[in-house]
């Protein structure tokens, strides 16, 4: 599975801004990366693919939780350089079980986002794992 090398993590855009962004945001979820979409109000795909990374191994059942670690990426600053129109294109995240997470853009307009753990394989979860400081 090949990852993009261009992922960077922005640098922080001032007081007040990460703040504003986290209370903007939302989780819509993608059902090829649950095992069990029920809580997320998504409809099992008809087809799964079996290369996705799943939700359920990092213990996120719930939307809630999603929700919560999406905004807890964006308070620590852990936006992509990447932006498309007033959201980053990706947002990553770290579990209380130490799982990284990333997040990926899925609707511009409303700023929408589905998330899904990061592959042992993926070089970047070291960067996402050393910038993630324990609050």
């Amino acid at each position: 599975m090949p990852f993009n090398p261009k992922r960077r993590i922005a640098a922080d855009p001032g007081p007040g801004a990460l703040e504003d962004l986290a209370a903007r945001v939302r989780y819509g979820g993608n059902p090829e990366h649950k095992h069990n979409p029920g809580d997320f109000g998504l409809t099992p795909p008809a087809r799964p693919r079996a290369d996705k990374s799943k939700c359920d191994w990092a213990g996120i059942v719930e939307r809630a939780v999603a929700l919560r670690l999406l905004r807890e990426g964006i308070r620590r600053g852990l936006v992509s350089q990447q932006w498309r129109g007033r959201y980053p294109q990706n947002v990553w995240a770290v579990t209380d079980d130490g799982y990284p997470l990333e997040a990926q853009l899925e609707n511009s307009g409303s700023g929408a986002y589905h998330g899904y753990p990061m592959p042992g394989t993926d070089p970047f979860r070291d960067v996402v794992l050393e910038r993630w400081i324990p609050t």
